[in-house]
């Protein structure tokens, strides 16, 4: 059934009171067990019965998700994408005659079975790809399918379509960046963005003046500053700052969140708070020094 957005907001409120907030900033010098503790303590996961805490919450936000999404784009929005990250699985998976369970997430808007048949099928959204394509060039064009098929379903959904043309710029940035040279960023070139590949042909130029002056004063200043510090893989904090940035942009005006905007951004830091928490536990189980931890985390606590 539909909801109102008095009531969908409503139970937002009541959602906040448990998000994991400043406990976050903690996990760093704690043990994994420890951690462990204050996740069921703060009853994350538990629908879960404990076995998986991060999978469990995850889960339960997809199902918030699916109930109480305002309109049918935002239900898209956050879910669709686990769909092209399966379509994607499943293709690499019969490319390489491999076994597709390991590399599949949790479902979005279709189930597994429905998605296979796509996929063997070669049916739309699926791209039409050469028998010789790369992963690189299979990820990338699963991606492009993504966000055209994202911009179609979110074209009157303000603030999604701003989103999503940014995160097509940054992702291309990051592309270029990650290429190495003009032909290769161009073939794995992702519309959608408002920056075209002229534009982003500058990272290429010789003149390293100009290449320093590149997208000052844009939206993209900081990204790009990011990725011109690491120039070279791993570009660890310019992909921390494109899983945050649709987050940062309602902390700024959170005090003035209206319509269906506080649940944009609930659904945005419980996901953090969940990648983070992910990040936290992995990186506790693996000797990780904690503040190389507190560098890898997203930045869900706000």
């Amino acid at each position: 059934m539909g909801y109102g957005i008095d009531y969908i907001n409503g139970v937002i409120a009541v959602k906040e009171k448990s998000l994991l907030g400043e406990k976050i900033l903690r996990f760093p010098t704690m043990t994994q067990e420890e951690v462990k503790r204050a996740l069921r303590d703060s009853g994350f996961g538990s629908a879960g019965g404990g076995e998986d805490p991060v999978r469990a919450e995850e889960e339960a936000l997809d199902a918030f998700i699916r109930e109480y999404a305002p309109t049918e784009a935002d239900k898209i929005y956050f879910l669709a994408p686990r769909d092209f990250h399966n379509m994607k699985a499943l293709y690499k998976a019969e490319r390489l005659g491999a076994d597709p369970a390991p590399m599949l997430g949790p479902e979005g808007l279709k189930k597994i079975g429905e998605l296979k048949e796509l996929v063997a099928a070669k049916r739309p959204p699926v791209p039409d790809l050469p028998e010789g394509a790369t992963g690189a060039e299979i990820g990338a064009a699963f991606d492009r399918a993504e966000f055209a098929y994202l911009l179609r379903a979110c074209r009157r959904r303000s603030p999604l379509k701003r989103f999503l043309e940014e995160r097509a710029d940054r992702t291309n940035l990051l592309t270029a960046f990650r290429a190495g040279d003009r032909a290769r960023a161009e073939a794995l070139y992702t519309e959608g963005g408002t920056l075209g590949k002229e534009t982003l042909a500058v990272l290429f130029s010789e003149d390293a003046e100009k290449r320093e002056r590149a997208f000052a004063g844009t939206p993209y200043a900081a990204f790009y500053a990011a990725c011109l510090r690491a120039g070279k893989p791993p570009f660890t904090e310019a992909e921390r700052m494109l899983a945050r940035f649709e987050k940062e942009w309602f902390r700024e005006k959170r005090f003035c969140l209206e319509g269906r905007e506080p649940f944009l951004y609930y659904v945005l830091r419980r996901r953090a708070e969940i990648g983070d928490v992910r990040t936290a536990l992995v990186c506790l189980g693996a000797g990780v020094p904690p503040g190389e931890i507190e560098k890898r985390l997203s930045g869900g606590v706000k």
